[in-house]
């Protein structure tokens, strides 16, 4: 089930305005960091490690030093003693960016300083919130800040040759009694703060959470960024090996795709193995952000007043696969049905 909005909690509203239990990361200022309190943001990742294989697929430590050329574009990848970032790790990462996101949209201050609930990020990640579950997020947040990136791909506009961690820096803010971690500060690098400032950043699938296989995760990630809202990607299979970063053999990364394809469990695309080493990626049903009901910014801003303290883009996104799913009725007058939508969900929801 898709996690749905929910409103900005009052220990978040506290902690957003600098109120007790706050604090900032160490040696900032209560300005310069950005709470994560948008609950049910839309998932979003930044299109540059979509495109590029930055993240191990293995669940094993993996120690490789990985350098990966595309035209121009130039990647290595350096792991720390814990191993490279996992592509589960990255939820970390598409948490952030989603958060950021969101606020951008809704006009409010960001920051490449970050605090999050730990709790929070779980649940929006589909993450069970066992003690484990918390260990596992510790160490994902070691290979982040461990594993260095020295690439010239560009984030926006801008295009320079430049060394980073996937996080730059974090820390446990808050713990239980027992140990726990309640909350944690993360740096994001520039690197990756200037994609979300400059929107190169694409919408996910709630479910792609719900996919447990790395390589599953990584087709995703492929299918989105190269099929999008076309109505096929076809590529070869051994360019899409290159592509994914297994370390597979080709001849077992091809079993493994054909396994994947006969599952059928990729969000929103499907796969299908053709004559001659093909693979070729379809969209499950039409895009209907494009095609479907136009809102201006006016309306959002009704729907904000509605909804006082939701992820508006969030509740969009419901509203539009609502309409498509009743048939895609005509609207007379699509914004009063989108603001009365929104005023029904924080009447029931509240």
């Amino acid at each position: 089930m898709p996690i749905s909005p929910r409103p900005i909690s009052p220990r978040a509203a506290s902690a957003s305005a600098g109120g007790a239990g706050s604090g900032a990361p160490s040696g900032l200022p209560p300005g310069d960091f950005f709470v994560c309190d948008i609950a049910g943001a839309i998932p979003k990742d930044d299109m540059a490690s979509m495109e590029h294989p930055i993240f191990s697929l293995s669940t094993r430590p993996d120690r490789r030093v990985l350098r990966y050329e595309h035209g121009p574009a130039t990647v290595e990848i350096t792991p720390s003693v814990k191993g490279l970032a996992t592509i589960h790790d990255k939820d970390v990462l598409i948490y952030c960016i989603s958060q950021l996101v969101a606020a951008l949209n809704a006009g409010r201050p960001t920051a490449r300083h970050l605090e999050l609930v730990a709790h929070d990020l779980l649940l929006a990640t589909r993450r069970e919130t066992s003690g484990d579950s918390y260990r596992r997020l510790c160490l994902a947040f070691e290979r982040l800040a461990g594993t260095r990136i020295v690439t010239n791909i560009p984030t926006g506009e801008t295009v320079t040759t430049t060394g980073f961690g996937l996080l730059e820096s974090w820390e446990i803010v808050r713990r239980t009694r027992s140990g726990r971690m309640v909350s944690v500060s993360v740096t994001l690098s520039e690197w990756l703060y200037r994609a979300v400032l400059e929107r190169s950043v694409l919408t996910l699938s709630r479910d792609y959470f719900a996919l447990r296989k790395p390589l599953e995760r990584r087709l995703y990630e492929l299918a989105r960024k190269h099929c999008g809202r076309q109505p096929r990607w076809q590529v070869s299979m051994a360019v899409l090996c290159a592509k994914s970063g297994s370390a597979s053999p080709l001849r077992v990364f091809r079993k493994m795709v054909r396994d994947i394809a006969a599952a059928d469990l990729l969000p929103d695309y499907q796969l299908s193995v053709e004559p001659g080493d093909l693979v070729l990626v379809t969209p499950r049903r039409a895009v209907v952000l494009e095609s479907g009901p136009k809102l201006d910014a006016a309306d959002f801003d009704a729907a904000r007043a509605a909804a006082p303290g939701w992820d508006i883009y969030a509740l969009e996104a419901d509203w539009r696969a609502y309409w498509e799913s009743t048939g895609r009725p005509h609207l007379h007058h699509p914004a009063k049905a989108f603001i009365a939508y929104c005023a029904s969900r924080a009447r029931k929801e509240s």
